[in-house]
């Protein structure tokens, strides 16, 4: 059975789309078929399905941790309304600075960080 040059660029532009458009939402591709004798048919095509967009959920949380046995001190805290996210953490550097990070994010104006250090910086000394 020979392949037409039509039906083989439509399954490489079939293969190419269905790559690219992954993870975008239902897409198809209406292929018709030359079985070389003039008489073409049209492969069925699957139901548009339109999905809306939805602004995510609000939502919240915070944890923390604080070992004193291995110096391990670190929190965070984020929450998220109308699509704009806020939320900050801060951790203790190995040279004993506390690292604060506040931080917004939404779709208008991307990824926003300020950074603070506090504390003063001290180094083991090794003998």
């Amino acid at each position: 059975m020979a392949i037409s040059k039509v039906t083989l660029a439509c399954v490489v532009l079939a293969a190419v789309l269905g790559v690219s458009m992954a993870g975008h939402g239902s897409s198809y591709i209406h292929v018709v078929h030359d079985d070389s004798h003039g008489h073409g048919y049209a492969a069925p095509e699957p139901a548009y399905h339109h999905e809306e967009y939805h602004e995510p959920s609000p939502y919240s949380y915070k944890y923390g941790v604080h070992d004193a046995h291995t110096g391990d001190v670190k929190s965070a805290s984020e929450s998220s309304h109308g699509g704009v996210v806020k939320g900050e953490y801060s951790l203790v550097q190995p040279d004993g600075v506390t690292r604060t990070v506040h931080y917004t994010a939404d779709k208008h104006n991307g990824f926003n960080a300020h950074v603070t250090l506090s504390g003063h910086a001290h180094h083991a000394h090794h003998y």
